[in-house]
C-alpha cells in the first residue's frame, strides 16, 4: 500500500562533500530572494521581494473567500474580503525573512530550500488590525495559543497538512499583527498570499501565513507540525528544541562595482566608494553597524540614515571606503537596542534556522 511516506523523507544533513541536490534546485527554482542590488530600494518592489512557497499556490477566488475565526470564543464569525476592506485600514512597513536565510552556507548543510542571504524584502503591507477581530469575538480567557491556517495544502516529512502556525494569544493581541490584502499600495499577488494573509511584525516568515481562510482560539498549546516539528532550534534529531520566532539583527551590505557572472565576485575601479546597505531585527531598532573590508580582522563603525520606515522596517547604513587595487572581503554587522549583535562565527541549528552570520562579499579593486 502506498503512502505519502513514500514521497516525503525525513529531514537530513548533506554529507561533507555533498553538491546542491536536484531536489533543492528545483526548490531554489519555485522560491527566490531579493537580487541584492534591490537593497537600493527603501520599499521592495513586489516582483523583487523574497518568496517562500511551502506547496503549491492555491487557487482562490477573492470574490467568494471567507475567513473563518472560530475556536474559544463567544461569538464565531465568519467575514468576506468585502467586509474587512470596511474595517480600519492602515499600513504598516515591514521588513520579513525567512528563518532558513543563510541556510546554504552552514557546515554540516542543512538539506532544505538553499539560501544564501537574500531571502529577506521590505514591503508596505497594508489591511485591517487583528486583535478587534478577536475583541469582537470574544477570546476565553484562558486561551493559550491563536491558529492560523492556509489555504494551501501539501506533505512534509511525512505529515499531510494545510499549513498552520500558531502563535501565542499575547502576540495574536498585538496591535501591530495585520490581516493584510494589499502590498505596495495594489492587492495581493497570487505567490505572496492573495486575497488575504497574515502580517506579524518583528517574527520570521513562517508565521506570516499566507492565503488565510481561518482563525481558531485554542486554550491548549497547538501541536501542528508547523509549530511541533518544523521551525525548532534543535541540535539533533532527538533534541525537541525551542520555537524560532523573532527575526535576529542582521546587516547586509549591497555589493559594489559590478559582478562576475558567474562567480558573483565584485569587480571596482580605485578611488573613493560608498558602501552601503540595510539592517534590522525583530527584537528591537538597530542601533549601530560596523563595517569591514577586510575579512573581520577590523571593524569601524557605519553610519545610520534616519529611521523613516517604522519600527518594523529594515534602516538603511553607509560607509565611505577608499578602495585601492587588491582584493578584499567586505562584511556588515548590526547590533540592536536588546544587545544582540550578529555573530561571526556560524550559530549552527540542524534546520538551519535563524542563522545571521555575517554576509561575506569578495571584492577585486582594479590596478587602474
Amino acid at each position: 500500500m502506498t503512502t505519502v511516506d513514500d514521497v516525503s523523507r525525513p529531514s537530513r544533513l548533506a554529507g561533507p562533500d555533498e553538491a546542491i541536490s536536484v531536489e533543492e534546485l528545483q526548490l531554489a527554482a519555485r522560491n527566490h530572494g531579493i537580487p541584492l542590488e534591490a537593497l537600493r530600494y527603501d520599499v521592495t518592489p513586489a516582483g523583487l521581494h523574497y518568496l517562500l512557497i511551502h506547496y503549491d499556490i492555491p487557487d482562490v477566488d477573492p470574490a467568494t473567500h471567507v475567513l473563518t475565526v472560530d475556536g474559544a470564543v463567544d461569538r464565531p464569525f465568519a467575514v468576506g474580503l468585502a467586509e474587512l476592506r470596511e474595517r480600519p485600514r492602515v499600513t504598516h512597513r515591514v521588513t520579513l525573512e525567512c528563518a532558513g536565510n543563510g541556510r546554504a552556507l552552514l557546515h554540516p548543510r542543512p538539506v532544505s530550500q538553499p539560501w544564501l542571504v537574500e531571502a529577506v524584502g521590505n514591503a508596505e503591507w497594508t489591511g485591517t488590525p487583528l486583535a478587534p477581530l478577536l475583541r469582537d469575538a470574544g477570546v476565553a480567557a484562558d486561551t493559550v495559543d491563536v491558529v492560523f491556517t492556509g489555504a494551501d495544502h501539501g506533505v512534509e516529512r511525512g505529515v499531510e497538512q494545510d499549513y498552520q502556525r500558531a502563535l501565542p494569544v499575547a502576540e495574536a493581541l498585538r496591535e501591530e499583527v495585520l490581516l493584510a490584502y494589499e502590498m505596495n499600495g495594489a492587492p495581493l499577488l497570487p505567490q505572496h498570499g492573495a486575497p488575504l494573509r497574515l502580517i506579524v511584525p518583528g517574527w520570521y516568515g513562517m508565521a506570516h501565513v499566507k492565503w488565510l481562510r481561518r482563525i481558531d482560539v485554542r486554550t491548549t498549546p497547538f501541536d501542528g507540525y508547523q509549530n511541533a516539528v518544523a521551525y525548532r532550534l534543535r541540535q539533533d534529531a532527538a533534541d525537541p528544541g525551542v520555537p524560532v520566532t523573532r527575526i535576529e539583527p542582521r546587516a547586509l551590505v549591497r555589493p559594489p562595482g559590478f559582478p562576475d557572472f558567474m562567480s558573483r565576485t565584485r569587480v571596482l575601479r580605485p578611488g573613493p566608494c560608498t558602501l552601503d546597505g540595510r539592517a534590522w531585527s525583530g527584537h528591537a531598532p538597530v542601533m549601530s553597524v560596523e563595517v569591514t573590508t577586510d575579512g573581520g580582522v577590523t571593524w569601524k563603525p557605519a553610519k545610520l540614515d534616519e529611521h523613516t520606515g517604522g519600527p518594523y522596517a529594515w534602516r538603511r547604513w553607509h560607509h565611505e571606503w577608499a578602495a585601492t587595487p587588491g582584493r578584499y572581503v567586505l562584511s556588515a554587522r548590526a547590533t540592536d537596542a536588546s544587545g544582540r549583535t550578529q555573530p561571526v562565527e556560524q550559530p549552527w541549528n540542524r534546520g538551519g534556522f535563524a542563522n545571521n552570520l555575517v554576509q561575506r562579499v569578495e571584492v577585486v579593486v582594479l590596478a587602474g
